[in-house]
């Protein structure tokens, strides 16, 4: 199954089929092997699929790169008609002019000169006749391919538009991934390392309420028997108040220690 960025990638991909079938032979050479060169890429970035950010930049330059080569070839192949266009208008001018000559030598009674005029004639009409498909050819060849460089800046320029749109899918795919990962148990490191902690902690937490306690029964021993002996001082002090005052009974004087 692919993988988030695998699919971002694949889906430039898939937009991104632009070469078309020509019947020239040049023509198609070219262009298939910018194809070639381009899905080469795209499969090598996919295979990697490191950074779909990046490989999507990477991929528009690519295809910059590709027009530029592309534009190159059209100037070629426009160039190579124009220069075939002016070598049959010359051969026509020249053949115009030797039939021209030959109707003069005619007129003069040179028919030697004539027969000679037509051969040079007949020689520039061979290379109308010779060049004049070639000249076609690579006027269709040139027509076709300019066309392809059309669809070729087409197809940038919505790759350029596309670019923004497919980063933000990407990182709003990374975005949920981590969102995902943290609940399906990757990353999940950090909240046992809380439950540890809180666990230690309520260990903690129960010794000293423990200890708490402990303190709290030997602090009420100790109150109860300072009590005892504070309650003992007092009655003993009353009654010997008591017995100086002549008020305490012969029985109880007595119990008293005797004074010094």
């Amino acid at each position: 199954m692919l993988s988030s960025n695998e699919l971002v990638i694949s889906q430039l991909v898939i937009h991104f089929e632009f070469i078309l079938p020509f019947k020239g032979k040049h023509t198609m050479g070219l262009f298939s092997r910018i194809a070639d060169l381009f899905k080469s890429n795209v499969n090598d970035a996919i295979d990697k699929a490191e950074d779909p950010e990046k490989m999507l930049k990477q991929m528009v330059l690519d295809m910059e790169e590709s027009v530029n080569q592309a534009t190159i070839a059209v100037g070629n192949a426009i160039a190579n008609e124009k220069s075939l266009e002016r070598k049959i208008g010359k051969a026509r001018i020249e053949s115009q002019e030797w039939l021209v000559k030959a109707q003069q030598a005619i007129a003069a009674g040179r028919d030697d000169l004539a027969k000679a005029a037509l051969e040079k004639k007949g020689m520039f009409d061979k290379n109308i006749s010779d060049l004049e498909p070639v000249y076609f050819q690579a006027k269709s060849t040139a027509e076709k391919i300019r066309q392809q460089l059309d669809q070729l800046k087409s197809k940038l320029d919505e790759a350029r538009t596309r670019q923004g749109t497919l980063i933000a899918r990407s990182q709003a795919a990374k975005a949920q991934k981590q969102i995902a990962q943290s609940f399906s148990g990757v990353g999940s490191d950090a909240f046992g390392k809380f439950d540890k902690f809180e666990q230690k902690i309520e260990v903690l937490e129960s010794q000293a309420e423990a200890f708490d306690q402990l303190a709290g029964h030997d602090n009420s021993l100790e109150q109860e028997f300072k009590s005892l002996s504070s309650s003992s001082d007092i009655e003993m002090q009353l009654l010997e108040l008591k017995s100086e005052m002549g008020k305490l009974p012969p029985k109880e004087q007595k119990s008293l220690p005797p004074t010094t």
